[in-house]
């Protein structure tokens, strides 16, 4: 069995590279869309065997906390709208590499 160390570098190399442009883009996406105004808020799960479990109280508390941050924003709206266009822009990158990545796992020979 003879192992192909250039090829096994390519594709080492493809993955960090992949990787690093995701989670580059998705992290500075998430920057724009909090600075533009629309920070996202995730409700937790509901597990009844979880640890730690948002009472509905709590809950209230954090989109009251978002609201209030969004409304304590300095920037204009254009400068809201720019940052918001840019976190687009960002996941639409992001998605595009996941989909090309599988493309090119599907369709490769």
């Amino acid at each position: 069995m003879l192992i192909n160390w250039e090829a096994f570098l390519h594709v080492f190399v493809a993955a960090i590279v992949g990787a690093s442009i995701v989670v580059t883009f998705y992290s500075l996406g998430l920057r724009l869309l909090v600075r533009g105004g629309r920070p996202p808020l995730v409700s937790p799960a509901e597990f009844t065997d979880a640890i730690t479990v948002l009472t509905d109280k709590q809950k209230r508390r954090a989109e009251k906390a978002v609201a209030k941050a969004a409304k304590k924003n300095p920037l204009s709206e254009g400068q809201k709208s720019v940052s918001l266009v840019g976190a687009y822009l960002c996941f639409a990158v992001c998605a595009a590499a996941v989909l090309g990545a599988l493309l090119l796992i599907l369709f490769n020979h």
